[in-house]
Parts: structure tokens; sequence; C-alpha cells
């Protein structure tokens, strides 16, 4: 089994994530004694939990008192909301006892006014594999094409395109009617395919709309449809300003570019230099993403633009101070040309360290600028976030 470099705490927690990332298989694995372990998943469960939530208290009470239970795991809790209220209330009687709850859409919860316990348990968020979780079994033109989802990752291709085509429909089928909008799955279908295309690009809320043949604001609305559900997140414009940068147009990356290709029906296209250096890019920027989550990390990321176009793909800004500036290259030789956006940025940050993440294979510096191969842009990745 691949081991997941995800710290999960002592006490109790939430752990959300994306369908197929592995929240199941990953708590299944790191606890086995004395658990006690109810999937809403299953229709039986499901309908015993949803008419009757006291049921859990009493089953829940009988197990920690005289089955020697120490750890309750509720999988898919999102499908019962009003059994956390039965949660708190044993968390106050049987502190001893650890809740483990997972879910693939905290929005539901979250929107729906639902027991988040109180501080009592806190969040974590599981992502699909990221490159030292793989190790020596990592194939970037595979990631790039197939992403890197538990369920998809090492497959045979043909059954790599097969999961990922029923994940896309099972996902507009599934989640998004589950989350309040089977009234017009159709726009939100034109509305994927729209934003899979722009996939890293600069969000247009009022272009997108047009093409999507969609309101401006039903479209804002989808878009937090699928931050909250962990779908994708958006990367904001750096600016000394806060307001400013609220004011800007974020980018949009969603979690995975496997479902970006089989939302783009682009599973078996070739990928030539433009989109694979999109996809590349999206890895980079991605797996920065998931590691300051499992970091915990403090830093944030953000990308860099001037109102002439002089961009800079990626910031980290921890504290208020920037500790890094990234261009992403998927090419294989880094020249003077390439650092065009570094070399603006500079101008204006100077004491900021600059980088190029590339293909290359191995490290060397130009014009002040370090180049490093991705593989060790992704080690030095805990020492720039701290």
């Amino acid at each position: 089994m691949i081991q997941r470099i995800i710290k999960l705490p002592e006490q109790s927690f939430f752990l959300f994530g994306p369908r197929q990332t592995g929240k199941s298989t990953l708590i299944n694995a790191r606890y086995h004694a004395g658990v006690w372990r109810i999937n809403l998943l299953s229709s039986e469960s499901y309908l015993q939990y949803a008419r009757n939530p006291s049921l859990f208290t009493r089953q829940a009470i009988e197990k920690i008192e005289h089955a020697g239970i120490a750890t309750i795991f509720v999988d898919e809790v999102q499908r019962v909301p009003e059994i956390l209220n039965e949660v708190q209330l044993l968390m106050d009687r049987f502190p001893q006892c650890r809740f483990i709850l997972t879910g693939s859409s905290a929005r539901r919860l979250k929107r729906g006014g639902a027991n988040l316990l109180g501080g009592r348990a806190v969040e974590r968020w599981l992502f699909p594999y990221v490159y030292g979780e793989l190790d020596g079994r990592f194939d970037l033109d595979a990631a790039l094409r197939y992403g890197t989802l538990p369920s998809v990752y090492g497959k045979e291709p043909d059954t790599q395109r097969d999961i990922l085509t029923a994940y896309v429909h099972t996902y507009l089928q599934e989640e998004i009617k589950a989350e309040g909008i089977a009234r017009n799955v159709g726009g939100f279908s034109r509305f994927l395919e729209v934003c899979a295309s722009q996939n890293g690009e600069l969000t247009n809320y009022t272009g997108l709309a047009r093409e999507a043949a969609l309101p401006v604001r039903t479209v804002q609305s989808y878009y937090e449809i699928l931050e909250d559900t962990l779908i994708g997140f958006r990367l904001e414009p750096w600016r000394r300003s806060v307001r400013k940068r609220l004011s800007g147009h974020p980018k949009f990356y969603l979690f995975d570019s496997g479902v970006v290709n089989a939302i783009c029906r682009r599973l078996t296209a070739d990928l030539d230099l433009t989109l694979r250096g999109r996809m590349f890019e999206h890895f980079i920027v991605a797996e920065t993403y998931r590691h300051l989550h499992y970091a915990r990390s403090e830093a944030r990321a953000f990308y860099w633009r001037t109102n002439t176009g002089a961009e800079v793909d990626l910031l980290l800004e921890k504290h208020g101070a920037l500790v890094a500036a990234i261009e992403i290259k998927s090419s294989a030789r880094i020249e003077g040309a390439h650092l065009s956006g570094l070399r603006s940025f500079r101008s204006e940050h100077s004491d900021t360290p600059c980088f190029v993440v590339a293909t290359v294979p191995h490290a060397y510096s130009i014009d002040g600028v370090k180049v490093l191969p991705w593989q060790d842009y992704l080690g030095l990745l805990p020492e720039l976030a701290g």
C-alpha cells in the first residue's frame, strides 16, 4: 500500500476530500483495534440513521462501554448531517473516545448549518497522490495525462480512461445533484467544460458565462461549489494591498489533471508543446497547493501579473514577506528568453529569490535565477514554505 504523507491528529477530526482520493482506505489502514466503522454510503446504514439519528447514540454508548471501542469512524458523514448532534453529545460524555468523520463535501455541512462540533474536531483535507508518496513509481507523463487519483494511478491506460470518464459523469450525476442544483445539470455540464478548457487561466466570469450561456451570478455560484467540494481551488493575484488582491482576477485550477483531460475529452490526444506546458504548470501549482495544506504551513501561494502582461506563475508569501518567485516551464533547456517575467518582477522585488522550475536534468543558475529540475523544487518546498 502507498503511504500517504498527511499527518492525522490524535484528537477527533474531519477528513474531507474529493471522491476517490482514498479517505476510507487511509483511515482503515491507520486505525485497526477498537474501531467501530459506519459507512453512510451503505443504503441500510443511511436509512437507519437518517430516520433515527438517536439510534447512533444508543449503539455508540453500548460499543464504548461494553465492547472496548475507542475510535468511531463515520464515513460520508455529510449524507446524514443530523448525526453530528449525536456526535457532540457523545464527545461530551466520553472525552476519551476519538471520532473520525470523513466526507467528499464539506459544503452541505457548512451551508446547511450542520453542527461542526464547535472546535471539538479539527479539519484535514486529503488530495490525490503527490510526488513524494509515489517516489520511484512516479511517471510525469502519465501524471500529466491521467492525474494521480489513487483509483486511477498505475492502472493500464484503457482502465485509467474508463475510470476518469466514469468519474466525471458520476460527479455530475451524484455530487452536483446532491449540492441542490439538479434543476440545471445541463447548464453545469456546459460550465464545467468551459471551466476545464480554461484551467489555470485568468477567471473572467462574464466571458465564461457568455460562452456557457449562463447568467454571471450562476457561473460565480458554480465556482463556489467547485471550491466548497474541493474539486478546484483559486490562485489569487499578489498585491501589496489585501483589498487590491480581492479585486483582481484569480486563476482557477481543477484538483486533478486527469479529471481536466477527461472533461475536455483529450485523454487520448497528443500533448503538444503548448498543452504539455499548461499541464506541467498545473502539476507544479497543484503539488505546491497540496504540500502547503499537508504541512499546515502559514505560507500562501499567489501568481504575479502586471497591467502590461508581465507574469510570474507562482509566488510564495509567508508572514507578509515574499519567499520565492517561481516560473514554471516544461522545457528541458532554459535560456535568457524564458526569464522575461522574472526580470520584470525583480525590478520591483530584487530581494526575493527567483527560480525556474523545469524538466532540466540538473540545477544551474542563469542571470541570478536558479534553474531547478522539478524534482529538486518539490524537495525544496518544505524549506521554502517553512
